[in-house]
This record gives C-alpha cells, sequence and structure tokens, in this order.
C-alpha cells in the first residue's frame, strides 16, 4: 500500500470519529460537522467546546478559505438576473429597465417597448405590465399601492425600494430596518446599501467589519458596483493579487470601470 492511500484511509477513518473523544460514528451516534469548517466532526456540543481550543487556530484559516472561494466564485449573472420576456440579461444602466410592481417583475427596456409603444398604442389597447397584463397604475398613489402590496408578500425589492425611499428622506433608521429586511431575501443592492450605512454609521453604529462583510455579500450576489469597490480596497492595502481577482469578475459582469 502506497503513502499516499495510506494516509487517504487514516483521514477517512478520522472522519468517521469525534475529533474530541474519538468515539466512532455508529446507528446511535450521529456526528456532526464543525459549525465554521468542514474539517472535523463531533458527536455533542460539550466535545465540540472541548477541542475548540486545539481547533480553533486550523477552523479559522479553513473558514477564510471557504469564504474566498464563494468570493472569487464567478457568478452567473449580475444581480439583475434577466429579462423575464426575452430572456437577455438586464442592463446595469437602472435606465434601460422598468420595474413593475405589480408583479414585481423588471423588464429590459426593449420589452417595454414593443409592450408599450408598438402594441398597445397602435392597436389602441390599454395599457398592461408585459409580463402579468396587470393595468399600468396612472398616478402615483396607484404604484405606491402596488408597491406596498409587494412588500406584503415580502418581495424584497420592493422592501429595498421602501427602505431607499425612508432613507431620503432621512429616516435612517427605519430605512436601515427595510434595508436589513431586504438583505435577509436576497436582495444584492440591499447587501450594498448596508455596507455604506455601517461604513457611515448611518442609522446604525459605525462598524467597518460588518460594513466588508455586506459589501462581500452583494458582491457574492452578482453586483458588479460592490465587486469593484472590493477591488479598490484590496488594492488599497497592497493585496493586489485578490484585486485583480475581483476586476475580472466586475470587468465580465459589464462593469466598463473594471
Amino acid at each position: 500500500m502506497s503513502t499516499n492511500n495510506a494516509v487517504d484511509i487514516e483521514a477517512e477513518a478520522a472522519d468517521m470519529c469525534c475529533a474530541s473523544c474519538g468515539i466512532a460514528e455508529v446507528d446511535e451516534i450521529k456526528l456532526t460537522k464543525c459549525d465554521s469548517c468542514d474539517l472535523v466532526r463531533y458527536c455533542s456540543d460539550k466535545c465540540q467546546q472541548e477541542h475548540r481550543p486545539q481547533h480553533d487556530a486550523m477552523c479559522k484559516e479553513r473558514a477564510v478559505e471557504l469564504r474566498d472561494e464563494i468570493l472569487f466564485k464567478q457568478p452567473e449573472s449580475n444581480h439583475l438576473g434577466d429579462c423575464p420576456i426575452c430572456c437577455l440579461p438586464l442592463p446595469l444602466n437602472h435606465q434601460n429597465s422598468v420595474p413593475y410592481f405589480c408583479c414585481g417583475k423588471i423588464i429590459c427596456i426593449g420589452c417595454d417597448y414593443a409592450n408599450t409603444l408598438v402594441r398597445e398604442r397602435e392597436a389602441r389597447l390599454q395599457y398592461t405590465c408585459p409580463f402579468c397584463r396587470h393595468p399600468t397604475p396612472t398616478t402615483l398613489e396607484e404604484t405606491n399601492k402596488n408597491k406596498m402590496k409587494r412588500v406584503e408578500k415580502n418581495d424584497p425589492v420592493a422592501i429595498r425600494e421602501i427602505g431607499m425611499k425612508h432613507g431620503n428622506n432621512g429616516d435612517h433608521e427605519l430605512a436601515f430596518e427595510y434595508l436589513t429586511n431586504a438583505a435577509e431575501l436576497g436582495d444584492a443592492l440591499a447587501h450594498y446599501l448596508l455596507s455604506l450605512f455601517y461604513r457611515d454609521g448611518q442609522g446604525v453604529e459605525k462598524d467597518e467589519k460588518k460594513g466588508l462583510y455586506y459589501l462581500e455579500e452583494a458582491a457574492i450576489a452578482g453586483l458588479p458596483e460592490a465587486r469593484y469597490n472590493l477591488a479598490m480596497l484590496e488594492g488599497k492595502n497592497e493585496r493586489f493579487d485578490r484585486a485583480v481577482k475581483h476586476w475580472i469578475i466586475a470587468a465580465s459582469l459589464g462593469y466598463d470601470d473594471s
């Protein structure tokens, strides 16, 4: 048997045992992996606590590696995704897309134009959402009503929009609550805005570490601007290899400044 095979067998055997007490996994004993890494397993919370001093340094190193694997993975698309009608990637320039809060969809300007100016105007049809065919709001009051209906349905985009509105009106604490909710539901832009709130101490106590965390979450979710800002931070800290990785990903998502 080769040395490498012997090492692999030994590692596999160790994976079947509690890293603290050494008890093997059997029918009545189930082992669970360390919360922060995938290197060791434990039979109980007590064993995990007792083994923490020995495992701590290795665990932190592995946790950083796992975080970087997620952080530097190329997103399939930008944070906006695809137009639900033509299935082409939505443009980063928000002026080239239209949000519809009746159904929560974002439509590219081309599909919106084809629906509104060609199909409906030429045929003299009622103006409707290109996706769900709900009548288009004619007043700001109707638009806000649709938006609040989407908030009640936990639509992260609508929740973020309400948060931004409160922020623009100077109520940063209420804005922070809405943005936190939207971020928990996976909204990339909400993550990015929270990073700014923590960086500047608006609506919440200033915390650079949390600001960086939310900036990374926005980048992971495909927001190119967040990725670009991470690159600038890494460059400032002279970690140019990491900066270049961020710039490449942002550029591949269509962010021209990268």
